[in-house]
C-alpha cells in the first residue's frame, strides 16, 4: 500500500524503534553479563547452589533471552504490517463485504481477527520455548496433547469472557457520545472485579486440579500463621502445577470473599513445612499492606489514561492516516490503539518495575515479622535453584524489566532484617 507519510506516521516510525533497539539492547546486555559471570556462583551463594547449577540458570537465561531477540523483531515486523503495511486496512475491506463498516459486528469481527492472526504468528515461538527451551533444561512436562486441550480451552473462555466486553465497549463508542471512553473504563473496572471474583471457583479449575492441603504438619503450620495475622480466606490449595512444568510458586487467587491460597505442588513437595509458611507470610504481606489493591487502582488509573487519549485520537485523521488505515471508524481506531500504544508506553516499564520491587521488599519485612526470615531465605535459595533464576542478572536489564528484586539484593535484606 503505497501513500504519503505524515508527521505522526514519523513520531510512530521513531518510537517503534527507539522500543525495539531498546529492547534488543537490554537483551545483549543480558547475554553478555550473565555469560561473563557463568563461571564462577556469587559469594553469598557458594555454599548453597553448586556451580553446575548456577551455569544451567546461566545457559537458561541466555537461552530465553536469545528467544526473546528473535520474538522482538518478529513483533516489530507484525506490527509494521498490520498498519503501515496494510493489512489492518485489507481485513476491514474483507469484513466490509459481510458487515456494513459502522456495525459493532464489523468492529468485532475485524479485531477478533487480528487477534487471532497474531495468536497464530506467535504459535512457533511458543511450541519452541516448551518444547525446545524448557524441556533442555528439564522442565517441560507439557504434552502436545495437553498444550492443544489448553490452547483450546483458552479461546473458548477468552470467547465466553471476551467477547461480550468487545461488543459492549464497541457498542458504547457508538452510542454513550464524546464521553464513551469514560463509561468504557468504569465498564472495564466492574468487569475487573467480576473476574477476580470468579477466577478462582470457575476458571482456574477448567485448567487445573485443586485438592485441599492433605499435610497435617504444613496446614497447622499455615493456619497458625493465618491467626496470627488475621487473614481469612475460602481455601487452602494444592494445585497440580507439575502436569505442565516443574517450576514451583505460590499465589493468591480472588478478591474479597472468594480469595484462596493456592502452592503448586512442587513447592509443597520440595520445601519444608517452615519453608513453606515463610512464603506464604511473604504473599499475605502483599495482601496486608494492600499491593494487590495499590496494583489494581494503578491498573484502573493507567486505563483511564489511555481511554481518555484513544477518546482523543478516535476523531483525528491524522491518527488513521499516519498508521496506513484509510478506514476512519471507532473500531479501527481502537484497535490502531491497542497495536502502538505499547511503543509509546514502553519506556515507563522502569517505573512498574520499580513500583513492583518496592512492593516486594516490603512483603518481605512483612514475612520476617510473622515467620522466620532465615526460613524464608531458605526458600528462595531453594526456588532459585530449582527455578534456575539466574543469580547475576544485568543491574540495567533487572531495573527495566525485573518485577522481583535480583537474588543477591534481596537475601541480604532478608539477613539484616
Amino acid at each position: 500500500m503505497l501513500y504519503s507519510l505524515t508527521v505522526f506516521t514519523w513520531i510512530f516510525l521513531a518510537a517503534l524503534a527507539a522500543a525495539t533497539a531498546t529492547r534488543l539492547w537490554l537483551a545483549q546486555r543480558q547475554i553478555r553479563h550473565v555469560r561473563a559471570h557463568r563461571g564462577a556462583v556469587p559469594g553469598m551463594f557458594a555454599e548453597s547452589i553448586p556451580l553446575a547449577a548456577h551455569q544451567k540458570a546461566a545457559d537458561y537465561t541466555v537461552a530465553k533471552a536469545r528467544l526473546g531477540i528473535v520474538d522482538t523483531v518478529i513483533d516489530a515486523l507484525i506490527l509494521l504490517a498490520l498498519t503501515l503495511g496494510g493489512v489492518l486496512q485489507w481485513l476491514s475491506d474483507l469484513w466490509q463485504r459481510v458487515f456494513a463498516v459502522d456495525s459493532i459486528w464489523h468492529g468485532a469481527t475485524l479485531i477478533l481477527t487480528v487477534f487471532l492472526v497474531r495468536g497464530l504468528l506467535s504459535l512457533p515461538l511458543n511450541l519452541y520455548r516448551i518444547f525446545v527451551i524448557e524441556e533442555r533444561f528439564g522442565f517441560n512436562r507439557m504434552t502436545l496433547r495437553l498444550f492443544l486441550a489448553d490452547l483450546l480451552k483458552g479461546l473458548a473462555v477468552g470467547a465466553v469472557l471476551g467477547i461480550p466486553l468487545l461488543l459492549a465497549i464497541l457498542w458504547l463508542m457508538q452510542a454513550a457520545g464524546p464521553l464513551w471512553w469514560l463509561y468504557a473504563w468504569a465498564l472495564l473496572v466492574a468487569y475487573s472485579l467480576f473476574l477476580q471474583m470468579i477466577y478462582p471457583a470457575v476458571v482456574m479449575p477448567l485448567f487445573n486440579k485443586f485438592s485441599p492441603l492433605d499435610d497435617p504438619v504444613l496446614a497447622a503450620r499455615v493456619e497458625q500463621l493465618l491467626s496470627r495475622t488475621g487473614f481469612r480466606s475460602r481455601g487452602l490449595y494444592v494445585m497440580d502445577g507439575s502436569k505442565r512444568s516443574s517450576h514451583g510458586n505460590a499465589f493468591f487467587a480472588g478478591f474479597g470473599a472468594a480469595k484462596r491460597i493456592v502452592l503448586f505442588d512442587t513447592l509443597v513437595s520440595r520445601l519444608q513445612p517452615a519453608e513453606v509458611e515463610a512464603v506464604l507470610a511473604h504473599e499475605l504481606g502483599h495482601y496486608k499492606l494492600r499491593h494487590i489493591v495499590k496494583g489494581m487502582a494503578l491498573s484502573w488509573a493507567f486505563s483511564f489514561a489511555l481511554l481518555l487519549a484513544l477518546g482523543l485520537l478516535a476523531g483525528e485523521p491524522w491518527f488513521y492516516e499516519g498508521l496506513g488505515a484509510q478506514t476512519a471508524t471507532m473500531p479501527v481506531a481502537l484497535m490502531l490503539f491497542m497495536l502502538v500504544v505499547p511503543e509509546f508506553t514502553f519506556f515507563a516499564q522502569p517505573l512498574l518495575s520499580l513500583f513492583s520491587r518496592k512492593n516486594e521488599y516490603e512483603a518481605d519485612r512483612y514475612a520476617a515479622r510473622n515467620a522466620d526470615a532465615a526460613e524464608l531465605v531458605r526458600a528462595l535459595v531453594k526456588l532459585y535453584h530449582d527455578n534456575s533464576a539466574t543469580l547475576t542478572p544485568d543491574p540495567l536489564h533487572s531495573a527495566y524489566y525485573d518485577s522481583h528484586p535480583p537474588a543477591a539484593m534481596r537475601i541480604a535484606r532478608l539477613r539484616t532484617t
